[in-house]
Formats: C-alpha cells, sequence, structure tokens
C-alpha cells in the first residue's frame, strides 16, 4: 500500500518525518506547546524548515524548552545564544523568547494551563477539521487564530501573528489540514 502525504512536504526526508510523526497531531501539554511558541516565534520570516533543521540547537540552548528556565534569562545567557550558529541569531527574537515565557507562565497561572487557554478560543472547545482536497482549500489564518494572537499580542507576546498563530495551531494539531487523501489525517 503505497502513502500519500500533504504536498507541503515534499521529498525531504526531514519534513516527511516531521509530517508523518508530529504535524496535526493533537498536542496537550504545555512543555510541547511552549516549545513550538518559541520555534514558531523564531521562524517568523522564514520558512519552516529553517527551523525543523536547527531544532536540537534550540533545545539545548533554551534548556530543553522549560518555560520556568527561560524566563530567567539573563542579559548574558542571550549574548551566549547569540553566538549560537544553530539558531537564528536574531536579538529580538531570543530576547522576546524570555518576555514570551514569563507571559506563558502568566497565562497558565490564570487558565490552568496553556492547553486550556488555547482552547478558550475554540469552537466547542474542540480541534477543527479541515476538508482539504486541493491545495486551493488550504488557509493561512482562521478567526480563531485571528483571535489568539490578537489576545496574545495584547499580553505583550511578539512575533505571533495571525498566520504564525494558525501555523502553530497546525503544528499542535488545533486544526487538522491534513489533506483528505493524506495517509496521516487522523
Amino acid at each position: 500500500m503505497s502513502t500519500t502525504r500533504c504536498l507541503w512536504c515534499g521529498n525531504d526526508p526531514l519534513y516527511m518525518e516531521y509530517h508523518d510523526l508530529e504535524w496535526g497531531k493533537q498536542v496537550k501539554d504545555d512543555k510541547t506547546l511552549f516549545e513550538f511558541l518559541i520555534l514558531e516565534s523564531a521562524q517568523a520570516g522564514l520558512s519552516w524548515i529553517t527551523i525543523l533543521k536547527r531544532r536540537e540547537q534550540y533545545k539545548e540552548a533554551f534548556a530543553d524548552f522549560d518555560v520556568q528556565a527561560v524566563s530567567k534569562f539573563t542579559p548574558k545567557k542571550v549574548e551566549d545564544i547569540l553566538t549560537n550558529s544553530g539558531v537564528i541569531r536574531h536579538r529580538r527574537k531570543i530576547e522576546t523568547s524570555i518576555t514570551n515565557a514569563q507571559i506563558f507562565i502568566k497565562i497558565q497561572e490564570e487558565f490552568g494551563s496553556f492547553y486550556q487557554y488555547l482552547y478558550s478560543f475554540m469552537p466547542n472547545q474542540e480541534r477543527i477539521e479541515h476538508n482539504i482536497v486541493t491545495p486551493k482549500d488550504a488557509v493561512i489564518t482562521s478567526t480563531e487564530s485571528d483571535s489568539i494572537s490578537k489576545d496574545l499580542k495584547k499580553r505583550g507576546i511578539k512575533f505571533f501573528g495571525s498566520t504564525i498563530c494558525y501555523a502553530y495551531m497546525q503544528a499542535v494539531g488545533m486544526v487538522n489540514d491534513h489533506f483528505n487523501s493524506c495517509s496521516f489525517r487522523n
């Protein structure tokens, strides 16, 4: 039996593995949700494969995506990260990750978890299933991504506009945007 994938992952083995094992799978744990917040924010203005290829270096540089540790990063730690060629050396994005971690923690305290916060924006607090037959059926933003990014911006989160938010929602399975023909549609 042949395997059919969504068109966007092409033939890159790393992209295919990410598509097959992670993309669109519902994530409920806050550690992974924080990881993708860091990675998607770093991706702003770049391709996802650029970040995906650096994921392990991000994991190392950002304390295994421990939100408490990242929230306490010092200016010295920022300088250390800026010398790491394995991450995108963009000072504002790195500094913003610290502020974003602090806001993430405040949201956890307010809602019980970041997951509960995110799903408070979802219809019936459930993931959205899209009917994607051709590439023209795919979208890059939604009412939900608009609302989440707007609320996060109001709270002080940076590098997380509606398009980045929607990509985040796809990555963590808040929306199922696998093509109907995809063998990995779950």
